[in-house]
Parts: structure tokens; sequence; C-alpha cells
């Protein structure tokens, strides 16, 4: 069992930046894939961005392309995901997933469906 607790959120003016990190506990000495995806209200659950188990591949979704990044600290058994250039529509509740134990740590995961563990959620507000 892994447990996630997301953490970073808050309100910021459009154009601002915003720093979600994602604390693991439990049996982190494995080897599993993160990933962050965002919701709002009526909205589907969709995928922002992906770090691979190795944190040698990363994937983000077109809307995160060139403005998020997503990384890890194995030391520190959390992942972060910085937001910049925030747009009002980034406003959402943000949350971590980890897939895994992984018996191959290349991959990264995009789809919801994949993620075997979560957290409770982050709330991202952007003014306009």
């Amino acid at each position: 069992q892994v447990q996630l607790v997301e953490s970073g959120g808050g309100l910021v003016q459009a154009g601002g930046s915003l720093r979600l990190s994602c604390a693991a506990s439990g049996r982190t000495s494995k080897t599993y894939g993160w990933g962050w995806f965002r919701q709002s209200p009526g909205k589907e659950r969709e995928f922002v961005a992906a770090i691979s188990g190795s944190g040698t591949r990363s994937y983000y979704a077109d809307s995160a392309k060139g403005r998020f990044t997503i990384s890890r600290s194995n030391a520190e058994k959390t992942v972060y995901l910085q937001m910049d250039s925030l747009r009002a529509e980034d406003t959402a509740t943000y949350y971590c997933a980890a897939k895994g134990p992984l018996a191959y740590n290349g991959n990264y995961y995009v789809e919801s469906s994949q993620y075997d563990y979560w957290g409770q959620g982050t709330q991202v507000t952007v003014s306009a």
C-alpha cells in the first residue's frame, strides 16, 4: 500500500506559478510510475503529466507542455508538479497518482485507469 498526500495548491493570479507536491508513504521502496491529473466541476478527470519509475521519461498533456514540469525526489519520496504561466483554465483540483509496484521502470502512464493509488487532491484556483 502507498499513501499519497498532495500539497501546494492555492489561489494565484494568471501568469503566476505554483509548485504542487505529492508526498508518498508506505511501500515506497518499490518502483512506481507517477502521474498528475486534474478535474474541474462538471468535467472528467484529465491527464496532466506523468513520469516513469526511473524518472528518466516524462510526458505531458498538450495543455501542460512548455508550462508544467513533473519531477521526483527519491530521497524525499516526493513527486512535484511545477506550474508556470498559469491560466484561468488551469483551475481545478489536482490529484497525484501512483502505479505499481512495477517490474519495469521505463514507462509512463497517461490513463487514470492505469493507476493504483490516488491522493485526496489539492485545489488550484487561477484568477484572470
